[in-house]
């Protein structure tokens, strides 16, 4: 069945796993849980030696354990519960794995934009069921959010704060009071959540400003701030698992070279310092260099030594694909990338040369064709 997926949700990719997860397990389950919190938490962050499980249950989410049993415990209650953070810091990945653990489908997901309605998150009508038959519940089409209330399950609100205060507002009501009425109706006209409804909304903190959160929706959330990774060997873990699914994704056989990946890391490193001693906007890349952003790097790299190389990644490749990933501005971001390749690439190639020899190479040849 995931063959046929672009991208499987989590509770198909790991169906088997949580199966298994689910019949071994014997403790307390919160309302209609489909695992104990304790299984939810040993899911998202792997097992250990020390559980005495019969099996390997690998880590999928690298963070801060805190973080993920703050989050248990939040939809284990009947507040919301809201991630916030910077792009790339898996809050949307986080959410998934909860909600694929804890009721076995993430799916019921509504997007925060600007042209988001309240229709989105309540409910709209079937004009055709509407002229042909009136209104009743039967040509009546939920949102998710009201899928969720109705089957106790966990509702997904991405990017909140992209959202307008109307649709802000009536998310209260709905943390608050735990129902939505239909006016439209003149009987059958409440849905009512179930146990175990709750809401995992995610904000990125760059969009403060935005549409801020009232003081009202604010106070029916738990907030959990996800920090950006800055330990080298865990967004190297990151990196490493995100690229394994990527291969396998696409059939391909290739290994990632140790030194390439040293190479990938360093980079986003110098940067991101670069970025934090700048004197102003212009001499920062308008990328975020999230973890999330460096896949994307790599991604590239692996799929053009794919089709069009010798299906091995190069550092000549990796550099191309950062210039081209990263220079998204002209002038401004070619100027910034063209000052790290000559002031800090180019010194370190001296020094180390090898593979670093060629990201320089690579680096100046996509800098020069893209000015």
């Amino acid at each position: 069945m995931t063959n046929e997926m672009l991208r499987a949700p989590a509770e198909v990719k790991y169906a088997e796993e949580l199966d298994w997860l689910e019949s071994i397990d014997d403790g307390p389950k919160p309302f209609s849980w489909r695992l104990s919190p304790r299984m939810v938490r040993l899911f998202v962050l792997g097992s250990e030696r020390s559980d005495g499980l019969d099996r390997e249950i690998p880590q999928k989410w690298f963070g801060d354990r805190s973080f993920v049993e703050r989050s248990i415990v939040t939809l284990a209650s009947d507040r919301g519960l809201l991630l916030i953070g910077d792009p790339g810091t898996g809050k949307s990945w986080l959410a998934e794995l909860l909600s694929a653990a804890i009721c076995r489908d993430s799916t019921l997901v509504v997007q925060g934009t600007a042209g988001t309605t309240e229709d989105h998150i309540k409910y709209s009508w079937n004009v055709s069921m509407v002229i042909a038959k009136g209104q009743s519940r039967e040509s009546m089409i939920p949102s998710p959010i009201m899928t969720a209330m109705e089957q106790g399950m966990i509702g997904r609100f991405e990017e909140l704060t992209r959202s307008t205060s109307d649709v802000q507002d009536a998310l209260i009501s709905i943390l608050s009071e735990k129902y939505v009425s239909i006016p439209e109706l003149d009987t059958d006209n409440t849905v009512f959540a179930r146990p175990g409804f709750s809401i995992i909304a995610t904000a990125n903190s760059r969009d403060r400003g935005v549409n801020d959160l009232s003081s009202a929706l604010k106070r029916r959330f738990n907030f959990v701030r996800i920090p950006v990774v800055t330990s080298k060997a865990s967004e190297a873990e990151i990196v490493r698992f995100r690229t394994t699914e990527l291969l396998r994704r696409h059939r391909i056989e290739l290994d990632v070279p140790p030194a390439l990946l040293d190479i990938l890391l360093q980079s986003f490193a110098d940067l991101r310092a670069a970025a934090a001693s700048a004197t102003s906007e212009d001499e920062k890349l308008e990328s975020a260099l999230s973890t999330a952003e460096q896949i994307g790097v790599l991604e590239d790299a692996i799929l053009h030594s794919q089709f069009f190389g010798d299906r091995t990644l190069r550092a000549e490749t990796l550099a191309g694909a950062l210039v081209g990933s990263l220079a998204r501005r002209a002038p401004e971001d070619l100027a910034i990338l063209n000052k790290y390749w000559h002031g800090v690439v180019e010194p370190r190639s001296k020094h180390d040369g090898g593979e670093w020899t060629r990201f320089l190479d690579g680096g100046r040849q996509a800098i020069s064709t893209l000015s």
